[in-house]
Formats: C-alpha cells, structure tokens, sequence
C-alpha cells in the first residue's frame, strides 16, 4: 500500500511541473509584453510619435517575446494634443497549450492607457 502511495505522489508531483512548465511561459511573456506596452504607452504620450510608429513598435516587442499576434490587431489611439493628451494601446490573442487529455486556449487582453500630466 505505500508503494502505490509513493507512486501516485511522483505522479501528481509529475503532472503538476509538467502543467507548471507548459503553462508558466506565456503567462510570463504576458506579463512582459503589459510592462513594454505600459512603457511605450508613458513615453509616447509626451513625444510626436505618430500611431503608426507605436504600433511597430509594439508589434516588435510582441515578436522578440513570441507573441502570436498582428500589427492589425493592436490598436492605438491618441486623445488630445501630442504632448499633454492620453493613449490608449490595446490588444488582445490566444495562446493554444496542448495538454495530455486537455488542450487549452489561454486569452490574453493587454491593454494600457496612459495620460499627459497636463
């Protein structure tokens, strides 16, 4: 009886760093591509940089992390005069995680926005 004990316990121990390892890195790219929108969302909101160029950018960023997303799918917004207005980025994509008996697909909508101090 302990034997089978001590196996079902490498088992689970087994399943939940298998789950861990499958489904802690995008979580983590998550995590990393809010911080790089949030930073270009307060560097932006006091330069000129057009849309355009922001939506590059983060279309840059989102592909140095393995992001699976398109420039189309990131929207840019810009409220107010350069310099003293607000932007908005926004986006949203699904990452597929093939787990034995359990495919799963994880939805991420990172979005920022950011406002002039004036």
């Amino acid at each position: 009886m302990g034997t089978i004990k001590l196996i079902l316990g490498f088992a689970v121990m087994a399943a939940v760093i298998y789950g861990g390892v499958m489904l802690i890195p995008p979580y983590f790219s998550n995590y990393q591509f809010e911080d790089a929108i949030e930073t270009e969302a307060r560097m932006s909101t006091y330069s000129t940089k057009p849309e355009d160029a922001i939506r590059e950018s983060v279309f840059k960023k989102a592909q140095d992390l393995e992001i699976p997303i398109g420039k189309e799918q990131i929207k840019v917004q810009r409220f107010g005069p350069q310099g003293t207005g607000s932007i908005l980025i926004e986006t949203q994509y699904t990452v597929h995680v093939d787990l034995p008996g359990y495919p799963l697909d994880l939805n991420f909508h990172p979005t920022t926005k950011n406002r002039g101090a004036f």
